[in-house]
């Protein structure tokens, strides 16, 4: 197989097999993150997808889902994609379910039909790194889109037929934003038709602009604490009938199924938790994490 340096993979998704279509991120500019600092993003040569796909095509011909890898595969053109997802139908007949992750701007690049067409050849789900639904927070990190975007571009997914998630970035405000960021995010997802809405709480990383600007003094993180309380927000205005995942440091676990059937339980546990919890404990954990 063809995985060249800095692959990450949805670890929800089923992790076999596994086929990488591109290299890096074509934005790579989010003050958050380094996941593919020093990446050139790349679309994988086909030979080599060729030859990664009869290798699968030898270990597992009847595999019936993949996960295309890595950054945001979604940017490729409408043509590169449908190419590659006619070639895993070829390779592997029994295809029923192709998961991908992109980018809000990704999909504004695609038409309602391309994507109809993309879901008919088997591109099944799409995982989105919304992180806000807030403009202000939006601005502050670069993601290089705004809330509108977000609701425009999902309602043509609506559309397609393709199953989405979203991700609330929890933290990345900053305390002076921290409620809106919440707030709004909710409501913007709200706006939306999510299977699966996912977050996790900020960590700052070396080499990322969000950490050179707290040692500046010109952003103001938030305590474990206060990440909750965030958290918490978030959830009490979320009205999403989806699954509720997060691998936030937080003690309790609140993942599973049927959110608005289980959103009490969550906001009790999380209020238990801002109550109860061993913060430092968590600020242990948050500090050993190495990546996203």
């Amino acid at each position: 197989m063809h995985f060249t340096d800095t692959v990450y993979r949805n670890p929800y998704w089923p992790t076999w097999p596994l086929l990488q279509v591109t290299q890096g991120c074509t934005h790579n500019s989010c003050a958050f993150c380094t996941m593919y600092k020093g990446v050139k993003f790349a679309p994988q040569p086909e030979e080599w997808i060729e030859e990664d796909l009869r290798e699968i095509a030898s270990l597992d011909p009847n595999a019936r889902t993949i996960q295309l890898l890595s950054g945001n595969p979604l940017a490729l053109s409408y043509d590169r994609l449908a190419a590659i997802l006619e070639k895993i139908k070829q390779h592997l007949p029994k295809m029923e379910y192709v998961y991908t992750q992109g980018r809000v701007s990704d999909l504004a690049r695609k038409t309602v039909d391309e994507l109809r067409t993309l879901k008919d050849l088997g591109m099944q789900e799409i995982s989105i790194g919304t992180e806000s639904g807030d403009d202000w927070t939006l601005d502050r990190v670069n993601k290089g889109y705004h809330a509108t975007d977000i609701v425009e571009q999902c309602a043509k997914l609506d559309e397609a037929g393709i199953r989405y998630w979203h991700t609330f970035l929890n933290g990345v405000a900053g305390r002076s934003h921290s409620m809106e960021h919440a707030v709004n995010s909710a409501k913007v997802f709200n706006q939306t038709n999510p299977m699966l809405v996912g977050t996790g709480g900020l960590t700052l990383f070396p080499g990322t602009p969000l950490l050179d600007q707290v040692e500046r003094g010109e952003f103001d993180p938030l305590t474990e604490r206060e990440l909750l309380e965030e958290l918490r927000a978030f959830v009490e205005n979320l009205t999403c009938d989806c699954q509720f995942i997060t691998h936030h440091t937080v003690g309790a676990h609140l993942s599973g199924p049927d959110f608005l059937g289980r959103k009490d339980k969550i906001l009790a546990a999380l209020d238990n938790e801002i109550k109860h919890g061993d913060m430092d404990a968590l600020a242990a954990i948050r500090a050993n994490k190495l990546t996203l």
